[in-house]
Order: structure tokens, then sequence, then C-alpha cells
């Protein structure tokens, strides 16, 4: 039997897993609702501490400099890194790719907490897709901005198999749909020396920084990082 404070908002079958929409009103701070997400039975992501999340695009928009930015996401989540884009006067349109058509039907369908602020916003666009396939393939327009929030990390993929974004190979191939003087920043729970050598041998400035906050569910601070690729 699910707790008492515990809502199922959907529950749906996909290629990486079963995927969870739930809501729950915190015990330990009353008053607080919280809208998670879980994907293959294991947490992916909630709406009580987006402050990751909401550094990236921030970030993003405050070391490229410009104005009138086309910015392309990869991955949706529960909307928060394309809200703080929108909320810049300087980002001009935002376009989102989301892997998981279900995510984007929850938008649609108004079931979570951003729904209505986003479904309204002119500047936004939401499509269904892969993004590393995008990136890979050809461009066909060019971006200000890339921002990349889909996996855990870098060595920490979604999928059963590991796919090519992430090597100096990829990050070339993604580079080519970025305009002069773009940047590419992408979202980890970890830090990836790795990842880091190969945004290196691809871009003339990388940047990367810890986002350290509190999180009060589990009485303990965590660190997410921030990569950024500029020329």
């Amino acid at each position: 039997m699910k707790p008492p404070n515990l809502e199922i908002l959907a529950y749906e079958e996909t290629p990486l897993g079963p995927l969870c929409l739930r809501r729950r009103a915190l015990l330990s701070e009353p008053g607080t609702v919280v809208t998670e997400v879980t994907l293959d039975h294991a947490f992916l992501m909630s709406s009580y501490n987006t402050d990751s999340e909401r550094a990236i695009s921030n970030r993003s928009v405050e070391l490229h400099g410009g104005h009138d930015l086309r910015v392309l996401v990869g991955g949706l989540g529960l909307g928060y890194t394309a809200r703080e884009l929108l909320n810049s006067g300087r980002v001009a349109a935002v376009e989102v790719i989301e892997f998981l058509p279900q995510v984007v039907k929850w938008l649609h369908d108004g079931l979570v907490p951003l729904s209505a602020e986003l479904n309204a916003a002119a500047r936004l666009r939401i499509c269904p897709g892969d993004v590393y396939q995008r990136l890979h393939d050809a461009p066909t327009e060019q971006f200000d901005l890339i921002v990349i929030d889909v996996d855990h990390s870098p060595s920490d993929q979604l999928g059963e198999e590991d796919h090519s974004f992430y090597t100096a190979a990829g990050l070339a191939n993604a580079k080519a749909h970025l305009r002069d003087g773009g940047i590419l920043a992408v979202w980890s729970y970890a830090e990836s020396s790795q990842f880091s050598e190969a945004l290196r041998s691809t871009f003339s400035r990388v940047i990367v920084e810890p986002v350290t906050t509190m999180n009060a569910l589990v009485g303990q601070e965590q660190t997410d990082w921030l990569f950024f690729g500029l020329d």
C-alpha cells in the first residue's frame, strides 16, 4: 500500500524502463508538496531542489554575453532548465528535445508544476526526439547555446549502451551545431576528468563548475557539476 501522502500521477513503460511521475507531501516540511520522477525504479529528478538545473541555464547565458540567443536544450525533465532560459531577456527562442514522449505529454496534460507557464510560452518549442542523434547528424541550423541535461553523468548514462556524445568525436559533431562564439553546456551529478579532457580537445576554453546545495531531505550537502565548452 502506498503512503497516504503519495500520489502516482503516471506510470508507464518506456525503452529505458518503467517511468513514474509522482507527487508527495513532505512530512518533514508541512505544506510542501514536491513532484518527482523515477526511471527504471531509480530516482531521477525532483521539483524540490532545482538549483543546478537553473544554474546551468543562467551561467550559459552569462558566459556567452550576447543577446537574441537561440538555445537548444537536450532533456525536458520537469522544465526548470527551459524555464530559467525563458526568464532571461537575452534569450530569443528555446527548442527542447525530449527522448521520452511521455514526459512531453505530462507537460501538455498539466501534470507537472510548470505546465501552465511553459505551455503558454511563445518562445518555447518542445519536440520528442533524440538530442544525441540530432547533434551527431549534420546541422540544419545552428544555436548560440546547447544545454544538455539528460544523463546522470558522462559515465552514468540512462541507456544500456554508451553513446559517442561524450567523446572527442561526438563533441566535434555537436560543436558543428553552434554558431561562432557558441557554448556547449552539460549537466552532471559527478565530476569527470575524462569528459573534461574530451572537451579540451574540442573547445579552446573549458570551464568546470560545481554547484553545491543543502539537500534538506537527506540532511547533507550535494554537489552537481556543470561543464562548459567555449570557443
